[in-house]
């Protein structure tokens, strides 16, 4: 069994109990909208991971750093469980179990996630447009747009939702004409 699928039969029952519980005390959107602040807190500093990681840390020490960093931005509910999984030695799975949450949250919301990668900053107006047209492509009626800027990408824009790609940048058409050249 390789190591992720491991961490992922950890981490799945306390996304679980996580949005349970959010949602018996009707804190869903806000148990969203803290952990995914908590997340993007994690992924712009490397050293809190480290240092929330490392097992040699006292459980004590993570616990005061977490309660400085979080205390008056998330919900008690959401500290709580980051203090709970210090205490059960889990808070190596805080990304995962995140990810998990984020997924089975927007499944129960019916929201579909798309990842957007642009050569330039999409403005507020061509984001909403965009979010108008993934709608209507998806027949959903909440998406949650994330958005990445590569400027490998040269021109254009690429797209994923779910399974499903669209590739509209420049690259992506220099590539598929490459590959025709090189076929024929």
């Amino acid at each position: 069994m390789s190591t992720q699928s491991t961490i992922n039969k950890i981490a799945v029952p306390y996304a679980e109990a996580l949005l349970e519980l959010s949602k018996s005390s009707n804190l869903l959107k806000e148990t969203t909208k803290d952990l995914s602040l908590i997340s993007t807190t994690l992924s712009q500093s490397k050293d809190l991971q480290l240092f929330l990681y490392h097992p040699l840390n006292k459980i004590f020490m993570k616990k005061n750093v977490l309660k400085k960093i979080f205390e008056n931005q998330v919900n008690d509910f959401v500290l709580k469980f980051l203090l709970v999984l210090v205490d059960r030695r889990r808070i190596f799975l805080l990304v995962t179990i995140i990810d998990k949450y984020l997924d089975l949250a927007y499944q129960l919301e019916s929201t579909i996630v798309a990842e957007l990668l642009t050569a330039v900053a999409l403005n507020e107006s061509q984001q909403n447009h965009l979010i108008e047209k993934i709608k209507m492509m998806t027949r959903s009626q909440y998406v949650k747009l994330t958005m990445n800027v590569d400027i490998s990408l040269i021109g254009g824009f690429y797209l994923k939702i779910g399974s499903k790609i669209v590739d509209l940048s420049l690259a992506g058409k220099l590539k598929q004409i490459s590959f025709y050249l090189n076929t024929n």
